[in-house]
């Protein structure tokens, strides 16, 4: 009966390892698969209450071997927090591609052999310590797997590398087009890609696959030889990112759309944003366009002179080749200006919002005339444009409350520009929803302070997410004077949620400004 006992509890911390091991994977997937960038996530979430309690009843099952009450209380609550673990929602949750599930199995292997190693050497009393410290360490599992399974994924990505190079030589007359920043690629890859399709068959990278694997999956599984143009969203962590991406699909456009303080976590010093994204500008032929914008000071300070054409673009401020003004403002339509180098204007109307992404329209103004596209299309084009899910876009509920979707990213530029969108509705009572600003290194304090002040004076009522930013937020608020009693800390979005059903009404504007990954709290 005893061994019964022990092999049943065994077995439920073996399901509750299983279930570990899967969240585990979960954390490293969201973390691009990197080790190091997991290794970090680890550091500040690993020695959780959660993870402590699991790891001294792991202690205590090793230092009381057999004890039935022991065995009984451990496989209750293995089951329990292994079910309410299936349970839980997550914003983005595991995927289980080819690549995560020859790393899970072989992690399950790993604990497996281990579980059965501790039944063989001591008997089925100690599989039930072994299945506990199996959950304690799936962090280690599947740090293992990852390092046991790299020569096996570097030789699938080779394969996968060569044949998306083959395709692309297959292809002489196809026009590749390179677009990064710090933020405002997606954006721009969209708009450039209804404007182009005016007249030509466009294809661009799907959603935010801006990796080298993203874009090799692009090219394997959807460049056609019909395709005219791809427009190839390139995306960096560190510095060489971009430089590969090049190496494989040779554009002969680049767009910088911006560099700024973003993923400086990472980098380490906006000088190292700036030297990988200009690794798009450095790789174009002598005969290749780029595309600058010189409204960030770290665009307009580099010179290029690898390239026979080089356009840079501002708002505003003339002097350059290309610069914008706003005309006039509505919720239904933006009314604007781009004035070319040769004193030339080009008035344009668009339902798009926010001085940054009218710069990003620009962008596509200026390739389109590089590509030969005709005035005329490009205004219908831009008249047509539509927003780009989660960036910065606007919609009415059927109750009428007016919601501004800035949830995808948010970088101190694009909030400034989200904030000024906000401040300008009238009529209604102004809401931020903000979980702050990510992966700013040394600087994130301070630009989540100075996100709260400027939400001081842009919003009436401010709805602080989770903890990871909230100290900074808050004290930018009160300094910016904001009524605290107008804050709301929401330990979750969920919770956000709940409190904004009670607190809006017809006429009032919500900014969800950034949705943090599962990884942060």
């Amino acid at each position: 009966m005893n061994d019964f006992i022990c092999i049943s509890a065994a077995a439920a911390a073996a399901f509750h390892a299983a279930v570990a091991l899967k969240f585990q994977l979960q954390m490293l997937q969201q973390n691009s698969y990197r080790p190091s960038r997991y290794g970090r996530w680890l550091k500040g979430g690993l020695w959780s209450g959660a993870w402590c309690f699991w790891a001294v009843l792991t202690l205590l099952c090793f230092l009381l071997v057999g004890r039935v009450w022991l065995c009984a209380a451990a496989g209750v609550l293995a089951v329990g927090c292994a079910v309410r673990e299936l349970r839980r929602k997550y914003k983005k949750p595991l995927v289980f591609t080819a690549r995560a599930r020859r790393i899970y199995a072989v992690a399950a292997v790993l604990s497996a052999a281990a579980i059965a190693a501790a039944g063989a050497a001591g008997g089925v009393r100690w599989c039930l310590p072994a299945a506990m410290a199996a959950a304690v360490c799936a962090p280690l599992s599947v740090t293992a797997a990852v390092v046991l399974l790299s020569p096996v994924e570097r030789a699938i990505n080779r394969w996968y590398y060569n044949d998306a190079r083959r395709i692309l030589e297959s292809m002489p007359g196809l026009k590749v087009i390179g677009i990064t920043g710090s933020y405002g690629k997606t954006s721009t890859k969209h708009y450039l890609y209804r404007i182009l399709s005016e007249k030509y068959n466009v294809l661009m990278t799907p959603g935010s696959y801006n990796t080298t694997l993203g874009v090799i999956r692009t090219v394997r599984e959807q460049l056609r030889p019909y395709h005219e143009v791809f427009l190839v969203e390139m995306g960096a962590k560190q510095r060489g990112d971009i430089r590969e991406i090049c190496e494989l699909v040779h554009p002969t456009i680049g767009i910088v759309t911006s560099v700024g303080e973003q993923h400086l976590e990472s980098f380490g010093s906006i000088e190292n944003v700036q030297a990988t994204k200009f690794e798009l500008v450095d790789a174009l032929p002598a005969d290749g366009t780029a595309v600058l914008n010189d409204d960030f000071e770290y665009v307009a300070s580099r010179r290029v002179e690898n390239v026979r054409r080089v356009f840079r673009y501002t708002h505003g401020e003339r002097g350059r080749d290309f610069s914008f003004e706003v005309k006039s403002y509505s919720a239904a339509e933006t009314l604007f200006e781009v004035k070319g180098p040769q004193g030339e204007v080009q008035p344009l109307a668009t339902s798009i919002v926010g001085s940054y992404n009218l710069s990003n329209i620009v962008v596509g103004y200026i390739v389109a005339r590089e590509l030969g596209v005709d005035a005329a299309a490009i205004r219908y084009a831009v008249g047509n444009i539509e927003q780009v899910e989660h960036r910065l876009n606007m919609k009415r509920t059927a109750g009428g409350v007016t919601v501004i979707d800035d949830a995808f990213n948010s970088n101190p530029h694009g909030a400034q520009m989200a904030l000024e969108v906000l401040s300008g509705m009238k009529g209604g009572r102004r809401v931020v929803v903000t979980p702050g600003m990510i992966e700013l290194g040394r600087r994130q304090e301070h630009h989540n302070r100075e996100l709260g002040r400027r939400m001081a004076s842009s919003c009436d009522w401010a709805v602080v997410v989770g903890e990871y930013n909230r100290a900074a937020i808050v004290e930018g608020l009160r300094e910016g004077g904001f009524d605290e009693e107008r804050i709301y800390l929401a330990p979750t979005f969920a919770d956000a949620t709940a409190r904004l059903a009670t607190l809006l009404a017809a006429g009032d504007t919500v900014l969800y400004e950034n949705d943090l990954p599962d990884t942060f709290k």
